[in-house]
């Protein structure tokens, strides 16, 4: 079984504004310390039979400039691509999805031989995400996403004694355990959408309709 409240404990979110081209941003940051050393982790999410064991099948020209494909979710340009140096490394992609374009930073660091902090910091131009979706989701829309992804990440590094494949997520996210890991993760990005000024209901009825998209569940039921 999965430690859900440790798995969610572990986590750090955060949410802020900023710019893209002198267009308004919003930008979540979520990030974990995981028992492995830089370069294991660099290999686990760099390496296309490694990210296929705990995200999902990636193809495509690997290299700066070349655009990658995630099977069934994303695509985009690879931006920036630096190994690990000197106790950091990290990689900048285009995120394509659903239409719209927005970008994803990992940036991982060294905390020891057996440790590194990962960050994932993902940011999206106002203007390109209907007013309407972020009204009814807030930051939990692809938050909730990027939490299943550092799980993934966790059981595939150790941090827990439990493992699901790739194909088995979608099963697992419905089961009780899923449920009360979407829970939990929809309610602390609501946090973070009120550590960056929300109003608290409006918060929690985000997190409520995240929780719903996340587990086929209507809002209220």
């Amino acid at each position: 079984m999965v430690d859900v409240p440790s798995q969610i404990d572990a986590v750090a979110r955060a949410l802020h504004t900023g710019e893209v081209d002198g267009e308004p941003a919003r930008i979540q940051t979520i990030a974990q310390e995981y028992p492995a050393g830089i370069d294991d982790v660099w290999d686990a999410t760099t390496s296309p039979e490694r990210i296929a064991r705990w995200f999902l099948p990636v193809s495509g020209d690997l290299r700066i400039g070349g655009r990658y494909r995630l099977t069934g979710n994303a695509s985009g340009e690879i931006l920036s691509c630096t190994p690990p140096s000197d106790g950091t490394a990290g990689y900048r992609v285009m995120w394509e999805f659903a239409g719209g374009v927005s970008w994803v930073r990992v940036r991982l660091t060294s905390l020891g031989p057996e440790r590194t902090r990962f960050e994932l910091e993902h940011t999206s131009r106002v203007a390109d995400m209907p007013a309407e979706m972020w009204d009814t989701f807030g930051p939990g829309a692809t938050g909730v996403g990027w939490d299943q992804g550092l799980l993934g990440l966790a059981l595939h590094l150790g941090v827990q004694d439990d493992r699901i494949a790739p194909e088995e997520a979608e099963e697992w996210a419905l089961s009780d355990e899923g449920k009360a890991f979407a829970r939990a993760a929809a309610d602390r990005w609501a946090d973070a959408y009120i550590a960056a000024g929300a109003d608290r209901e409006v918060a929690a009825r985000t997190a409520e309709a995240t929780f719903g998209f996340y587990t086929g569940r209507t809002p209220g039921a």
